[in-house]
């Protein structure tokens, strides 16, 4: 299918242009800085650093990689007051508390890897939630 196609020629489905990464920012290419983006310390460094900081495509998936990391936090949270509350189950609760726990890492690290991959691509993904508010601030330069 062509770039350029305003259809899906086999449903019929609008296709939406989405934003690639072109070209270098800084000494990077715009999906390898995305892609780094993705790990903790690079976001933060890359929203504070000039040419970086400066780049919609990077400080998208920045922020983007925030959000989840916050996610991430919060669903810890939520796993251990569940398993508080759980565990009083003999046998079957802390069993629950792991099962829940290991589904939960196993979303994070796949969700993960797919934006590591997506920002690899040059694409801007967005994830639901976290995504809209990446783009929101991506756009405030």
């Amino acid at each position: 299918m062509p770039d350029t196609a305003a259809f899906c020629p086999g449903c019929g489905r609008a296709m939406l242009p989405s934003e690639r990464a072109r070209g270098t920012v800084g000494f990077l290419p715009e999906n390898l800085a995305g892609a780094l983006a993705y790990f903790l310390v690079p976001a933060i460094v890359f929203l504070l650093v000039e040419p970086y900081s400066k780049n919609r495509f990077v400080r998208f998936h920045s922020f983007q990689c925030i959000g989840v990391w916050l996610a991430a936090v919060v669903a810890a949270a939520v796993l251990r007051i569940l398993g508080v509350v759980l565990i009083v189950i003999p046998r079957l609760g802390p069993l629950l508390v792991w099962l829940l726990s290991m589904l939960v890492i196993l979303a994070f690290i796949m969700t993960w890897i797919v934006l590591v991959v997506k920002a690899l691509l040059g694409e801007m993904f967005k994830l639901p939630v976290v995504g809209e508010f990446a783009e929101k601030q991506a756009k405030q330069i």
